[in-house]
């Protein structure tokens, strides 16, 4: 098995729902110390959405990934390992919590 590294969790939003995100990505990085990164009112990388990502270690997946299960109140959620291999990380190592979107794999 490939050694995970740690993991990312894009939050999607839109106009009507950027609070909504700022606010979880906030308190998940006081409550958690993740990496919180910076609020994109543009879809950036391959995400086809607005996003904000939170980053951390192996060891907080089992914290994290519940808390956001509960917290998100229908913000779609994107969870993926980085185990160096981005394209099966964004595909077949992919966690989606609500509707799943569309991604831009050409980059990879």
């Amino acid at each position: 098995m490939q050694r995970i590294k740690g993991y990312h969790a894009h939050v999607y939003f839109d106009a009507s729902t950027l609070e909504q995100a700022r606010a979880l990505c906030e308190e998940a990085a006081q409550q958690f110390g993740v990496s919180m990164g910076r609020v994109h009112q543009r879809p950036v990388g391959p995400h086809p959405d607005w996003s904000c990502q939170l980053a951390f270690g192996p060891e907080l997946l089992g914290i994290v990934l519940p808390w956001l299960a509960i917290n998100r109140h229908g913000l779609v959620i994107f969870l993926h390992p980085d185990t160096g291999n981005d394209l099966l990380d964004h595909t077949d190592h992919a966690i989606w919590m609500g509707n799943i979107r569309p991604l831009n794999l050409s980059m990879f």
